[in-house]
C-alpha cells in the first residue's frame, strides 16, 4: 500500500470512534469502554496489516476520539502525535471536509477520527464509485463505531472535492474474544 507515495497520491483514513461509554459529565468527556479500546488497537492492528502508516492525525477534541486514536495508534505502532480540533467535535460533512483540505500536501497519509453522521456522511459523499465493490457495499451498510474507509486521493489535498476520492477498503475494528 506504498503507493500512496507517489507524486500526488495520498490516502485518507475516515474513522468513526470506536464504541463509548453510554454517559459521562459531558458528551465531549464521554470514555470509551473496554471494548471500544480493544476494537480500535484492533483497527490500528488492521492498518499496520495493510502497509498504511498514518503521517497525521486529525481528531475530533472528544475525549472518546482521542481515546480511539491513541489506541490505534498503539495498535499500529504508529506515532500518536495528533491535530485535535475543537470544529471537528461538531462538524458538519462539509465542515470536515474543510478541515481536511488544509493539510499540507507532504502528509502522504491522514487519518481523521471523528463523529457519525459526519464521518459516514463525509465517507459517501467523497466515494467515486470506482474503488473496491465489496468495500463499497460493506460501507453501505452502515458506519458502525470502530468502522473506518480508506481513500485513494489524487492530487492536492486543497482540491480534494465531491466524489473525487476512490474508497480502496472498508473495516470495522473489532477484536476477538
Amino acid at each position: 500500500m506504498r503507493e500512496q507515495s507517489e507524486r500526488g497520491r495520498h490516502l485518507l483514513v475516515l474513522m468513526r470512534h470506536a464504541k463509548a461509554e453510554p454517559g459521562g459529565e459531558t458528551d465531549a468527556l464521554r470514555e470509551l469502554s473496554q471494548r471500544g479500546w480493544n476494537d480500535a488497537l484492533d483497527a490500528g492492528r488492521w492498518l499496520a496489516g495493510r502497509g498504511i502508516t498514518p503521517d497525521s492525525a486529525l481528531v475530533s477534541s472528544a475525549r472518546r476520539t482521542a481515546s480511539t486514536w491513541a489506541a490505534v495508534a498503539e495498535g499500529g505502532s504508529f506515532p500518536e502525535a495528533a491535530a485535535y480540533s475543537d470544529s471537528l467535535y461538531s462538524a458538519a460533512p462539509e465542515t470536515a471536509l474543510d478541515l481536511v483540505r488544509e493539510t499540507d500536501d507532504s502528509v502522504s497519509v491522514l487519518v481523521v477520527v471523528g463523529h457519525n453522521p459526519t464521518i459516514a456522511y463525509l465517507a459517501q459523499l467523497l466515494d467515486d464509485g470506482g474503488g473496491d465493490e465489496e468495500a463499497g457495499r460493506e460501507m453501505a451498510t452502515g458506519f458502525p463505531t470502530g468502522a473506518l474507509a480508506v481513500f485513494e486521493v489524487t492530487g492536492s489535498w486543497s482540491d480534494l472535492d465531491l466524489a473525487s476520492a476512490r474508497l480502496v477498503a472498508f473495516h470495522v475494528g473489532r477484536a476477538s474474544g
